[in-house]
């Protein structure tokens, strides 16, 4: 199986430009029609493969480039700034992606082929929550296989479930297995941060204090810091900061002139000094942004 069966599969099936969920459950396509500017979005946990296109993506410090026949995956949802750097409408890029399933991935470290995986030892560096690789030949015909499931509804619940293990035990065995082994592994330093930026998410309007997350993690603060920066490519402020951010600006949209509302809302102490960062994230403060924002979705409705 081929790069250009996948292409084929997913250009079928993705009929809107966006992110498309198909009727294999935790399986989506996604097309774009045109490079675009650098945009702020978040990860989820996912095995993204890419049929068409390239994509460039930064998560904190760590810059990933890939492109046809490649996969990222991400095994903790985090705050990026990506662009596709080759689409267009007569040359969209097109991705199949899986949703990662930590139970499913703990079911599969309980089988005696995994032995050979081991657990981290203590002190070794944690995995970082997001990496991009080649597809193997195995890999890409799995997901060819899944994707074609959607021509055959009625196979799906018998074979969906089994091609989902198939993709997942290819990438835990793979060479970015250990990004994703630690989903399964409920003590393992990644899942301790994910239980940290979960809280993170939940609370973003609340100031940070990080011996209290450390001891959510159950760390020390010092181990924690280091865990958290190996996994998200940031400090616990700096993400926080991106996500009071990424929901500011989908505040905005709903309330365009309510700049110093949100800036409070989303936890700011003053509207200067939210204007100051979000023009640091997004390359233009609020009143110039969110207007070009709307031009474009309306552009697109026209």
């Amino acid at each position: 199986m081929t790069v250009q069966h996948l292409k084929e599969l997913v250009e079928r099936h993705a009929k809107t430009v966006g992110i498309t969920q198909t009727a294999v459950p935790g399986v989506v396509v996604a097309r774009l029609d045109e490079s675009g500017p650098q945009d702020e979005s978040s990860t989820g946990t996912v095995l993204a493969v890419v049929a068409q296109g390239k994509k460039r993506v930064s998560v904190g410090g760590a810059v990933h480039d890939y492109g046809p026949g490649d996969y990222l995956v991400a095994s903790v949802d985090l705050p990026v700034s990506g662009r596709f750097t080759d689409a267009s409408a007569t040359h969209p890029a097109l991705g199949f992606g899986l949703e990662l399933r930590p139970e499913i991935i703990a079911e599969l470290m309980l089988n005696p082929a995994a032995a050979d995986f081991g657990r981290p030892a203590r002190g070794e560096p944690t995995a970082p929550a997001v990496a991009v690789g080649t597809a193997s030949h195995r890999l890409m015909d799995a997901a060819i296989r899944m994707l074609r499931l959607l021509d055959t509804p009625q196979d799906i619940p018998v074979l969906a479930p089994m091609i989902e293990r198939e993709l997942l035990w290819l990438i835990m065995s793979g060479e970015n297995g250990a990004t994703v082994r630690q989903l399964g592994l409920a003590d393992s330093s990644l899942n301790r941060v994910r239980r940290v930026v979960r809280r993170i998410r939940e609370r973003y309007a609340e100031p940070v204090r990080v011996d209290e997350l450390a001891r959510l993690a159950s760390m020390s603060p010092s181990a924690f810091h280091r865990a958290f920066h190996a996994v998200t490519a940031m400090s616990p402020i700096r993400y926080q900061k991106s996500i009071r951010l990424q929901e500011a600006r989908l505040k905005l949209l709903a309330s365009p002139t309510d700049i110093a509302g949100v800036a409070y809302a989303v936890g700011y102490e003053s509207p200067s000094q939210f204007s100051r960062e979000y023009r640091r994230q997004f390359g233009a403060p609020p009143s110039h942004d969110i207007p070009r924002l709307l031009d474009a979705v309306e552009g697109r409705s026209n």
